[in-house]
């Protein structure tokens, strides 16, 4: 099966794109960011795309994209050619119910409120580049997704066993617009002493915060790292420190941990970031490493996993 690549940044380009394809198209894969109760590969159809809509609320900022991209795939190619999902929680789905499930009234988890982590494709990816680097298993690996959004995910035996994201992609880290974990309660009190709506506080905490809420800057680190204003350099000490936090969590759910890998265009690329790491958990002997973040090449391996089995 020939593979094809491309990158589109909106959906205006995205059929004259599709019309260009240099040679017939087999199938279509798509980064489903959230699927709710749907964690494994799948060929899309109609009860399909219609649990990924349910979920465009808790990731608005991908799934109602993705139906778009699913729907003009199929006014363009038609009903025959396949469409893929595959699901960036999936690799969590091992995660046991001390992970997953949150400490409020057990109720929620009957309700879909519960821990799903996301970034899974490139922690999967991650984690087995990583075990063919160092040549060895079992492994207890941290991966550290940094980019715009970020995430860790703890990995034994190429297994995620813990994650920072939860019901939501706001959960856990600092990251470039997104807080990460905050206390619960100053969300109580912008409601009731400061008349803050809802939709107001969701633009807040995914638009207007981290990096750049901290910097009032910018949302790119390496902006961060250029600039000489106090807010920059507390945007990133905050940053680091909420990471270190977080690694010595994974490390603690692992009992330890024999790499830390870097990925992501924050991971790749923030050398200063990464030596703070390793100074910080140097007591851990533990290996670091940068491996360059391959969802799309991870996409195209469920899929041609799902369409061989499909066809066997």
């Amino acid at each position: 099966m020939p593979l094809w690549q491309a990158h589109i940044e909106s959906h205006e380009n995205l059929e004259s794109m599709l019309r260009s394809a240099p040679g017939p198209i087999d199938a279509v894969a798509h980064r489903i960011v959230h699927g709710g109760k749907l964690r494994q590969t799948m060929r899309i159809t109609s009860e399909v795309r219609d649990a990924i809509g349910l979920e465009a609320e808790v990731a608005p900022a991908h799934n109602k994209f993705e139906l778009q991209a699913i729907d003009t795939a199929r006014r363009v190619l038609g009903e025959t050619v396949a469409q893929i999902a595959v699901f960036d929680t999936s690799f969590h789905a091992t995660l046991e119910p001390a992970a997953y499930v949150y400490p409020g009234p057990y109720e929620w988890l009957d309700q879909g409120i519960r821990r799903y982590g996301f970034h899974g494709l490139s922690h999967q990816y991650s984690s087995r580049r990583a075990a063919e680097l160092l040549g060895s298993n079992p492994l207890r690996l941290i991966v550290c997704h940094l980019g715009n959004g970020a995430s860790l995910c703890a990995i034994r035996d190429g297994k995620s066993v813990d994650t920072t994201m939860g019901f939501t992609p706001l959960e856990g880290l600092m990251m470039g617009t997104r807080s990460g974990s905050i206390d619960p309660a100053i969300l109580i009190y912008l409601i009731r002493h400061r008349g803050y709506t809802a939709d107001q506080l969701d633009k807040i905490l995914n638009q207007q915060s981290g990096l750049l809420g901290v910097s009032g800057i910018s949302s790119d680190m390496r902006d961060i790292l250029e600039s000489d204003a106090p807010r920059a350099k507390l945007a990133f000490e905050i940053y680091a420190h909420r990471l270190c936090c977080e690694i010595g969590a994974m490390a603690g759910v692992l009992g330890g941990v024999d790499a830390i890998v870097f990925t992501g265009g924050v991971g790749e690329n923030c050398a200063p970031l990464r030596d703070m790491v390793e100074q910080r958990f140097a007591f851990l002997s533990a290996r670091i490493l940068v491996i360059h973040a391959e969802e799309e090449w991870e996409m195209i391996r469920e899929t041609y996993l799902l369409l061989s089995d499909l066809s066997a």
